[in-house]
């Protein structure tokens, strides 16, 4: 598993690694709007550990039209942030040194605890936002990490990114969100909250999946 730093004092949202409870879509975060789906992007290690390189690159935010424009890594020790095992409990972080990688362009990979400034558009509404990563996984066959909200966006929360190579081969990339309206549109219309992550589900597999096709 990566390391960096995690401080759950950064975000705007109290609900801090919700992504990762098994009831999630029963009993979300109050005031919040859950969703999740998952897709079968291929089977073997290669498929994998593509998907896994492009994931750790930022390539489903960019994908999604979402430009990065400041990528802060973690300083100061080293540390897992928030993680939770298979019944939703917190498991306590664990120290390490490791270093942080980079992008052919010398962009920072994901590593926990870093932050980062999107700025775009999600069909024709402003989808700028500061984000910090929560936690980042890198297992011999789980790959993912999370993002929470701290400033700047029209709705609050968190959204997980993971990649599952499973036993039979098969690897799955899984999105699990939940999403508080903060702009006031958002509030008197929570339709565009829903529509809104519909939008960036499909753009976030298109940019993972090569078997990803547009609907006629």
């Amino acid at each position: 598993m990566r390391r960096g730093t995690f401080r759950d004092d950064t975000v705007d949202y109290a609900a801090v690694g919700a992504t990762q409870a098994p009831d999630l879509m029963q009993y979300p975060p109050e005031r919040s709007i859950p969703a999740e789906q998952s897709w079968r992007i291929g089977s073997g290690e290669a498929r994998f550990q593509a998907a896994s390189d492009a994931l750790l690159s930022w390539t489903a935010q960019r994908g999604a039209g979402l430009e990065l424009k400041d990528v802060r890594p973690a300083s100061g020790p080293m540390y897992s942030g928030v993680s939770f095992d298979a019944e939703g409990n917190p498991i306590a972080p664990a120290r390490s040194e490791t270093d942080v990688r980079y992008d052919s362009d010398g962009t920072p990979y994901v590593g926990a605890g870093t932050t980062i400034r999107v700025e775009g558009r999600v069909r024709g509404l402003r989808a700028d936002a500061e984000l910090r990563v929560i936690f980042a996984v890198e297992e011999p066959r789980r790959v993912g990490f999370a993002l929470g909200t701290v400033s700047d966006s029209v709705v609050s929360g968190e959204e997980s990114f993971m990649l599952d190579w499973h036993d039979n081969d098969e690897v799955w990339f899984t999105v699990r969100a939940f999403d508080a309206p903060r702009a006031m549109l958002y509030r008197m219309l929570p339709g565009l909250t829903r529509r809104r992550r519909r939008e960036l589900f499909t753009r976030y597999l298109r940019a993972i999946s090569p078997l990803y096709s547009t609907p006629a």
